[in-house]
């Protein structure tokens, strides 16, 4: 079995003295800082210069500085922006003040495993991953509980890389559900993949194109969207706290049949499996990072188009037609999501 921490294995006095800087505070930035804060340690917030984000870290009490600023500052350095701006962000405003004996910390291995980034021996690497939204991470924290995170050590330097990992993710709450140890090359790929295949892309296309062939077959819209979108958080739901066995115990018996006879017609299991063997070989290889990384580098021409597109959809508009009569519209446990 895989290795897993809680929080009699985390010694919190291993940031004791020590100064963490977040740098980023938008969903997870803001969870960690303030969870940080709330469990003793000492948080300072690394921005950009006048960024939209710097009046708000400001207002919650935070010591705001620039990136570089910060990461002369700290210990512990997490970066916490997004995946595609890390590697020009670090070259310019963090690599220059890493010195010997700090700990650079990240929450996704994409910039370490792919090479983006690469630290000097001489400083910790670790990753502290919280399995949910920053929100969640910050709610769960404030009503006592955790969200479960990844711990993987990629450099230890000091010797002490793996007690500073597990003391931050004590810090933010992790420890109270549970730590599971990995490597950041594991966690970049699985991760990945899980999103490609699976969590992001499979299941968006499968909610896409079950309300198309409804719609398609002459069927009302509000039902399509209803029956293929809006009831999949209710079965995610039943799974998460119980399993597939769990699922299937709550649904009908009618419903569970139909699992067993059409889920092979519509995923026929041979040619599903081809394909995402082919996805995982695409991470593995670097595939998909080279052409995730040039799209960024050349305007995000695809990326932006496929936005608009899909929110011309139909799936997208009627959502947010019905989401906008229903009571749980104003559900506070959205970040930035549109309505």
């Amino acid at each position: 079995m895989t290795k897993m921490y809680y929080e009699n294995d985390c010694d919190l006095t291993f940031l004791k003295g020590k100064t963490v800087a977040v740098i980023g505070y938008g969903s997870q930035g803001h969870a960690h800082a303030l969870n940080l804060r709330d469990s003793g340690c000492t948080v300072v917030v690394g921005l950009r210069k006048n960024g939209k984000s710097w009046p708000v870290a400001e207002k919650d009490g935070f010591k705001v500085m620039t990136v570089a600023e910060a990461t002369q500052r700290a210990d512990v350095v997490m970066v916490l922006v997004n995946d595609e701006v890390q590697s020009d962000l670090y070259k310019r405003e963090i690599e220059p003040y890493l010195t010997a004996g700090k700990a650079l910390a990240f929450a996704h291995g994409f910039n370490i495993r792919y090479k983006q980034i690469v630290p000097p021996a001489d400083v910790d690497v670790f990753m502290a991953a919280p399995k949910g939204p920053g929100h969640t991470v910050r709610s769960q924290f404030v009503a006592g509980k955790g969200v479960p995170c990844l711990v993987a050590v990629e450099q230890d330097a000091t010797g002490h890389a793996y007690d500073t990992a597990l003391a931050y993710i004590a810090g933010i709450g992790g420890a109270r559900a549970g730590v599971l140890e990995t490597t950041m090359n594991q966690e970049t790929e699985t991760d990945l993949f899980g999103e490609q295949a699976v969590l992001c892309g499979g299941v968006v296309d499968l909610m896409r194109m079950g309300f198309e062939t409804l719609v398609e077959a002459g069927y009302d819209p509000v039902n399509a969207y209803f029956e293929c979108i809006h009831e999949m958080k209710l079965i995610v739901d039943l799974i998460n706290k119980g399993g597939i066995s769990a699922m299937n115990y709550s649904i009908s018996d009618t419903a569970e049949f139909g699992e067993y006879v059409s889920g092979p017609r519509v995923l026929p299991e041979k040619e599903t499996k081809e394909n995402m063997k082919a996805v995982l070989k695409d991470i593995q290889d670097g595939t998909f990072a080279g052409k995730w990384i040039s799209e960024n580098k050349n305007g995000r021409c695809f990326f932006n188009s496929k936005r608009e597109q899909l929110a011309k959809h139909p799936m997208e508009v009627v959502g947010k037609q019905l989401r906008e009569q229903m009571l749980w519209k104003n559900d506070s446990d959205l970040d930035n999501a549109s309505n």
